[in-house]
């Protein structure tokens, strides 16, 4: 009686399991409406609903050609050697000292020997007014070259007149550090060869919680972007800086999602310029040690309509997913040089044999339970 109370119980459990909720899909279950590339082209059956491919030595050359989705895109200025002088530019203020030894002159009077101008900005056409010289254009020189003119100008109306200039930048000679560093603030360019690292370190250098750092460097109405990683690792990334540039540093907004059997389930920022395969399943935490199954690891990726080739040259789907296969050498080394894009979700299938487990498990319970009762 026992015996067939247990059978009808195990009859019970064993209809249920195929209800049973699941932590992820099984790869078949996943892949069962996509196309793997093996039917025909004149196939006319209804069209698959994504394309499959498999990473491996001989598809990674193929697939690094496709287009890279999901990237920023922004250009940026290398840099141009320039001369390392001040130059002044409108808008910056000068101030003037002038020396006389005449005793009643037009700026002086007995006794005094050293007059001291008021500062006064540049005009926006790089003139300066002199009293009793009138407009003259300095914009374009450089300190030295602008004082000897000044005092050239002067020396025609006072005799043995002696000029001392100093300059302050104004905006056209300043950049603006906005955000992202220890100090920001509004820097002068002190001469034609400052560059954005050495804005930088004005600014107290960048601040040590972004993730991979990306610098934005907006010059008129455009916006220029790389990494920091890059700016430190090419000299000639170091872009020398013009007079209104704004700069400012944010963390990469770059991520990828996790789901499935993996150790984690959720969305990951790029913590690198790069991020492979390989580098994408350390940072998800791995895979279920008693869920995941390794052989089917898979991406999944769109790709924009006009990228779509009919030979291998371009994705054959707009849905596309790229499988893996972690218990094998080449798909180890090959998840290691395929590389992760923007908007991936990395999807970790069930194994196969959770149910078999579960089956298991689920007889020893129901027998389990005929042998209490049996013995009560």
């Amino acid at each position: 009686m026992f015996l067939r109370y247990a059978l009808v119980c195990l009859m019970t459990l064993l209809a249920a399991c195929g209800t049973m909720p699941r932590g992820a899909g099984l790869q078949t279950e996943v892949l069962a409406k996509g196309d793997d590339g093996s039917r025909p082209a004149s196939d006319t059956a209804q069209p698959a609903e994504f394309a499959i491919e498999a990473i491996s030595r001989a598809s990674l050359q193929r697939f690094a050609s496709w287009p890279a989705v999901g990237e920023n895109g922004l250009p940026w200025i290398k840099r141009v050697d320039q001369p390392n002088g001040r130059i002044l530019a409108p808008g910056d203020t000068v101030t003037l000292t002038i020396w006389s030894t005449e005793d009643n002159g037009l700026l002086t009077t007995n006794g005094q020997r050293v007059v001291n101008l008021p500062p006064t900005p540049l005009s926006s056409t790089g003139q300066l007014f002199l009293p009793y010289i009138g407009q003259i254009k300095l914009s374009g020189m450089s300190p030295d070259h602008a004082r000897a003119e000044v005092e050239k100008a002067y020396g025609k109306v006072i005799a043995s007149a002696q000029v001392q200039l100093a300059v302050t930048e104004g905006r056209q000679s300043t950049a603006s550090l906005v955000a992202g560093v220890a100090n920001p603030g509004s820097f002068p360019l002190v001469d034609r060869d400052v560059t954005i690292l050495d804005l930088l370190a004005q600014g107290g250098g960048v601040a040590s919680d972004l993730v991979n750092p990306q610098i934005r460097l907006q010059r008129g109405k455009r916006t220029y972007g790389t990494s920091m990683t890059r700016l430190l690792a090419d000299t000639e990334m170091n872009t020398t800086l013009v007079g209104g540039d704004r700069v400012f540093i944010e963390e990469d907004s770059r991520y990828f999602l996790s789901l499935g059997a993996s150790g984690s389930k959720a969305q990951h920022r790029f913590p690198q310029d790069s991020v492979s395969a390989l580098d994408a399943i350390s940072i998800i935490g791995g895979l279920s040690a008693d869920r995941a199954n390794a052989q089917g690891v898979l991406v999944l990726r769109s790709y924009p309509a006009s990228s779509l080739r009919s030979d291998s040259s371009g994705p054959r789907n707009s849905r596309t997913i790229f499988t893996l296969d972690l218990t094998s050498a080449d798909g180890l080394f090959s998840a290691g040089a395929f590389q992760i894009r923007p908007g991936d979700l990395i999807y970790v299938t069930e194994s196969p044999l959770i149910g078999t487990r579960n089956l298991f498990g689920i007889i020893g319970s129901v027998f389990g339970l005929a042998n209490t009762a049996s013995n009560l």
